[in-house]
């Protein structure tokens, strides 16, 4: 059965004769995601906070920010502050741990634990964290790098098939586009043919008007 872990602090009491601590009990203290942003945009923050508070309600301390609309995710986190909230007992949902583990916190945990029992020294243990870090920066950056090649490659993808389709589109459009030109072409030479016709004939009654001009100055001076 799991029971929740409580939070204890020892605080003194001012009347108590005997200087002894007196013990109190605070709520069960819960790391988790408190919910902000637009609407399908959701922007999170982390904080520490009390079990039976809504989600979206009062916290006790705010640890950092969580952006998932970006890729990767971008995360802001305050480590020590997480550390010691984890130390005192307080316990992650599954998607906080998630993060925290991507952000080192269980990590150092881990190594500040490894200092309190004497295995390692803690300039030992901020040398194998600030090498974790740096592992991870490498890894992160790679990401991100690969990810603008794919971006790159997409874009590259798309405008070549946007100029495929734009010379296909010519292509299609050339015959009717020769058709047309054709069809114009036969059109001015029927035209052609026809002022060529009606210049003739307009000759041949120019030639019909001289001969009867001719004829008729011929009549007159046989008259005379």
């Amino acid at each position: 059965m799991f029971f929740k872990r409580k939070i204890v602090l020892y605080l003194p009491l001012i009347n108590n004769r005997d200087r002894e601590s007196h013990k109190l009990i605070f709520m069960p203290v819960k790391l988790r995601l408190q919910r902000h942003g637009k609407k399908g945009k959701p922007f999170y923050w982390i904080v520490a906070a009390d079990t039976r508070a809504k989600r979206d309600g009062k916290f006790l301390e705010k640890l950092g920010t969580y952006n998932p609309n970006l890729n990767p995710a971008k995360i802001e986190l305050n480590i020590d502050s997480a550390v010691k909230w984890l130390e005192n007992g307080a316990q992650p949902t599954d998607t906080t741990r998630a993060i925290l583990s991507n952000e080192g916190v269980l990590l150092k945990k881990h190594l500040a634990g490894g200092v309190k029992k004497g295995a390692l020294t803690e300039e030992e243990a901020e040398k194998k964290f600030q090498e974790w870090l740096t592992e991870k920066k490498a890894k992160t950056d790679a990401k991100k790098s690969n990810l603008q090649k794919e971006k790159d490659a997409q874009e590259a993808k798309a405008l070549a098939a946007e100029k495929a389709a734009n010379e296909a589109r010519i292509a299609a459009a050339l015959p009717k586009i020769e058709e047309e030109t054709t069809e114009a072409a036969e059109e001015t030479t029927e035209a052609a043919k026809e002022t060529t016709e009606v210049a003739e004939q307009t000759t041949e009654v120019a030639e019909q008007t001289t001969e009867v001009a001719d004829q008729t100055t011929e009549d007159t001076t046989e008259e005379e």
